[in-house]
């Protein structure tokens, strides 16, 4: 890729094709809402392991699925102050190919709301000692005067759920290194349940959404050409078009 943001093609696997073409009903042609998923590696066993939770069955969206935690970005996460920002080669990957107006300011909500949906989901804080948010899902944050840590955030995958599904998002999935955030366990919530951390030679054994299989695949490629995942590597994305998913770096 040049720095106009071109990108190249590639072909996904087969298998996305039916998730492409499956509908939940005759719904119109919804946008995809921004939305964020963080991925936790756990890095100090044989293999690296990732966290995961059981989706609960009352979800419209992929209820009883393993999943990361993540969800939509709220319209007040870019306003939250941080205790530091994202890496510049993360910010400027994170606003190639995003509907407009692309900037850093939304590249930086996007972050934001990955570290609070994983507070939300699994009690974990990627955080550091910085201005506190007096908003009522920064609470737990500034009870201990921590604001967001967005510099170990990697940007690895981006995917947008195919058309005619009954909620549709646009969702960047970052991903982040265990030891980098501490050794806090984490905890299951009514939003994720059976908390797992699944080794990536275990992936097949759990039921999750074939396009987490497929990201899941794409980084274990990344891991092992870069255990350290350093920022601005190339970033797999993946959308539906007329029935088929394609793939793209950006």
């Amino acid at each position: 890729m040049d720095d106009s943001g071109n990108t190249d093609s590639g072909h996904p696997p087969k298998e996305l094709d039916a998730e492409a073409q499956m509908r939940s009903g005759d719904y119109p042609l919804l946008r995809p809402k921004d939305a964020s998923t963080l991925i936790l590696i756990d890095r100090s066993g044989r293999e690296p392991a990732l966290l995961m939770g059981k989706r609960h069955k009352a979800h419209a969206f992929m209820p009883e699925t393993y999943v990361f935690p993540g969800g939509r970005r709220d319209r007040d996460d870019g306003r939250v102050p941080v205790a530091d920002r994202l890496h510049p080669l993360v910010e400027k990957k994170l606003q190639i190919k995003m509907a407009n107006p692309a900037s850093a300011f939304r590249a930086q909500a996007l972050a934001i709301a990955a570290v609070r949906e994983t507070h939300e989901e699994v009690g974990l804080f990627i955080a550091g000692k910085g201005q506190t948010c007096q908003q009522q899902s920064w609470k737990a944050f500034a009870a201990r005067e921590l604001a967001p840590r967005l510099s170990p955030l990697r940007y690895v995958a981006r995917a947008i759920t195919p058309p005619r599904q009954k909620r549709r998002f646009d969702t960047r999935f970052f991903a982040c290194f265990r030891d980098e955030i501490g050794q806090a366990e984490a905890e299951s919530s009514n939003e994720l349940l059976d908390l797992l951390w699944v080794g990536l030679s275990e992936v097949d054994k759990v039921e999750m959404p074939r396009i987490t299989r497929v990201i899941i695949a794409d980084l274990k490629h990344q891991l092992d050409n870069d255990p350290s995942l350093a920022p601005g590597q190339p970033v797999p994305f993946y959308q539906a078009r007329y029935g088929r998913f394609t793939r793209e770096m950006l």
